[in-house]
């Protein structure tokens, strides 16, 4: 077992820099000469076909609103496939006690713990440990894939110390984040759909992930339970909400991307009439299949049709981090073949798919310098690119154009969903400050993408609406939300 005090990649992961070093641009690469001319008509074109006025940001919004109350009146209803958490009850800082977290979202699983001391202490203290998963238990049964994760867990309980205290006549609680597609059938219990991101887990697709967890910890004799089952988009939700009341809505933009959000039981026709002890519950909108009136681009379709899943997660295609790079290259490529944008010879690295990430978009859109060489050194080091000083404006116009679709676009879809949440409350969301809580490494840290989700947000709503609604990235940065909702589960009292 390995063990490391880093945290995995995850639907908010987003890696700013390559640890290789940048190789210094050749002298050689002024003599490069671009053919800016043929190059300009394919850039124009381009910007055309991404662009997002006014007139198509309201289409997405109300498109969004619209397909969120088609999605809560009946399941399959639209692409949206709006799933109840059955989370009813959000943390309101009373909560008090030692409670963990296990975060299983791919080739590794978090845990996680944290002694909360209620509204004077809040978070008396937090530890965490990450544990790589071998690969032949991805391949394995489900006894031997639950047996390793508590076999984790247990080793990371037995560390418990110091600030950390359990009291007595008391069972250790979790809340499980469980980054698979899951049917959910109670606030601690889900039914896996099927396995994804490279597992193939024999006998538990159709089973409880929760009941594989508990009976895995029986086995081990260890003395926890799963009270809180959470998709990792309303754990960012709770552990916001923990620490600002107004938090209504939790936007993870990153490798993928998901929003949920606080809605009234009474508003989800799909419920039957069901009650909850609040009223309330958060809704996960699943918004990454979303597709009405998004303006695509021939390079969108051609990514869309050599993806493994073409026609579907449309929305996560065009604003999240794991496709804004592809997109990119796809277009440079057509621009060396077609306008010579690096010379006579296109680089052989660009024909690579995903050989230029998001990342190297994001350190290409800082560089400010006069001769743009951040711009040619990422251009070399990355896709093996010779560059004019043309041709590097031209790359930043590129990476502005896909940048600037894919973060307005996200704050249109943000309106959609604060819309339909108005509509319903009637001046309860536009009346009053209302938080957006963000989280994920494309909205942290890549300026102008955060600035082109704003401004559409402003533009959209007005400047007098606009002041009460607060886009923030979220304070829940250790990943606290899971084990929150734990606790407000929790089957025993707050009040000792």
């Amino acid at each position: 077992m390995s063990v490391a005090t880093t945290t995995s990649p995850a639907v908010g992961s987003f890696y700013v820099s390559r640890s290789r070093s940048r190789r210094a641009v050749p002298p050689i690469r002024m003599a490069i000469r671009s053919n800016i001319v043929s190059v300009a008509p394919l850039l124009t074109k381009l910007q055309n076909d991404s662009a997002t006025p006014l007139p198509v940001l309201r289409h997405v919004a109300d498109a969004m609103t619209a397909d969120m109350r088609a999605g809560l009146a009946t399941d399959g209803g639209s692409d949206l496939k709006m799933i109840l958490s059955y989370v009813d009850s959000l943390p309101s800082g009373n909560e008090k006690g030692l409670f963990y977290a296990l975060d299983l979202g791919g080739t590794n699983f978090r845990v996680l713990r944290v002694q909360l001391g209620g509204k004077e202490e809040r978070v008396v203290a937090t530890e965490f440990e990450q544990v790589s998963i071998p690969q032949e238990l991805m391949f394995g049964t489900s006894e031997e894939l639950f047996d390793f994760i508590a076999s984790g867990l247990a080793n990371f309980a037995q560390k418990e110390g110091g600030k950390f205290h359990l009291p007595d006549g008391r069972i250790r609680e979790i809340g499980f984040t469980f980054s698979f597609p899951v049917k959910q059938t109670s606030i601690d219990s889900g039914i896996l759909i099927k396995w994804t991101k490279g597992f193939a887990v024999s006998g538990t697709a159709g089973r409880d992930v929760v009941a594989c967890l508990n009976e895995a910890m029986e086995r081990l004799g260890l003395d926890m339970r799963v009270s809180a089952l959470v998709n990792d988009t309303v754990g960012t939700l709770a552990g916001a909400r923990y620490w600002d009341d107004d938090v209504m809505v939790a936007v993870i933009l990153g490798t993928g991307t998901n929003a949920c959000y606080v809605e009234r039981i009474d508003a989800i026709p799909k419920l039957h009439g069901a009650k909850s002890s609040s009223g309330r519950t958060i809704v996960n909108t699943e918004w990454g299949a979303f597709s009405n009136g998004i303006p695509l681009t021939v390079y969108d379709r051609d990514m869309d049709a050599a993806s493994i899943n073409p026609g579907e997660q449309i929305f996560e295609k065009t604003i999240s981090g794991m496709y804004i790079g592809e997109i990119a290259r796809r277009v440079l490529l057509k621009m060396a073949e077609e306008g010579a944008l690096f010379g006579k010879s296109v680089p052989e690295k660009l024909s690579t798919p995903f050989a230029l990430r998001t990342p190297d978009l994001c350190a290409m859109h800082q560089d400010s310098s006069d001769d743009l060489q951040s711009v040619g050194s990422i251009l070399y080091d990355v896709v093996g690119a010779e560059s004019s000083l043309s041709a590097r404006k031209i790359v930043v116009e590129v990476c502005d154009a896909i940048v600037k679709r894919g973060g307005r676009l996200a704050g249109a879809g943000i309106v959609g969903i604060l819309q339909k949440m108005e509509e319903d409350s009637r001046g309860l969301i536009f009346g009053k400050r209302t938080v957006v809580a963000m989280d994920g490494g494309l909205y942290e840290h890549y300026p102008q993408y955060r600035r082109y989700l704003k401004d559409a947000v402003r533009e959209l709503l007005g400047s007098e609406i606009s002041k009460n609604i607060v886009v923030e990235h979220s304070k829940d940065g250790s990943g606290i939300g899971a084990a929150l909702l734990a606790a407000t589960n929790s089957k025993y009292d707050h009040g000792y």
